[in-house]
This record gives structure tokens, sequence and C-alpha cells, in this order.
């Protein structure tokens, strides 16, 4: 329980020790509002996550977090989605299922649109995330 504790509260307190706004502005995730950012073009990162989930827990505090992550978003105009799946959500079941998964955490990254015009295919990012492998995944074309 203490590294949970560690994980939930750390970066509230370093917050609001340094008077720093924190971390990625995240939305509620949907479908709909996925498929709507994606017909846009936009850049999405989805977070499937649990508030049960250690590793995604750690994955937050760790890489997401991070200055460098934080900053590659805002840079980039990712919009961020939590796809909290705490309670199973059927819905979000059903998409990581589709993307093969049984569980959390799962992270994808769609890059908005090929040169053609295309959606392209979601980057299916570590479930351990580093700083680098989420920057290497933002690069990425």
């Amino acid at each position: 329980m203490a590294l949970l504790y560690v994980v939930q509260d750390g970066d509230a307190a370093h917050a609001s020790q340094t008077g720093q706004k924190s971390g990625i502005e995240w939305q509620p995730f949907s479908a709909a509002s996925l498929e709507a950012l994606r017909a846009q073009g936009r850049p999405v990162f989805v977070d499937f996550t649990a508030a049960w989930c250690i590793t995604c827990k750690v994955n937050e505090r760790i890489a997401l977090a991070d200055p460098a992550v934080v900053d590659a978003f805002a840079k980039d105009g990712v919009v961020a989605l939590k796809a909290d799946w705490t309670h199973h959500d059927a819905s979000i079941t059903q998409m990581l299922e589709a993307n093969g998964h049984a569980g959390v955490p799962l992270y994808l990254l769609y890059r908005g649109r090929a040169a053609d015009g295309a959606s392209k295919a979601a980057i299916v990012l570590p479930q351990l995330l580093t700083v680098a492998s989420v920057l290497r995944a933002l690069q990425e074309d």
C-alpha cells in the first residue's frame, strides 16, 4: 500500500511545492470522442488504466508525468484520453479486446493522417512505459 500512496500523492505534493500546474490534461475516453478526434486528424493518446492497476500508476508517475513528455504532448497538440477500466466498463473492454488485450495497462497513440489522407493505425506502446518509449512513439511517422 505504501507504493500506491507514493504513486498517487507524489505529483500533487510536487506541484504544490513548486507552484506548477502538473501534467497532461486528460479527457475522459469514449469511442465516439476517439473517432471524432481521429476524423479531425488530431493526434490522440489513449491510456487504458484502472485505479487498482499498480503498473498503470507507476507509468503515470514515472513516464507520463515527466516534463519532457508533458511538453511533447503540448507541442504536438496530442489529445490525451483516459479510459478508466476500474469498474470493467463494457465499451473499454471491447476496445481492449479489439487491440489484443485482456486487461490494463494498454497505451495507444494515433498519429493523425497519412500522406494520402487515410487515418494511420494506432501505435501500441509497451506496458512498462519509459520517457524514451513515449517520446519515440510521438516521433514515429
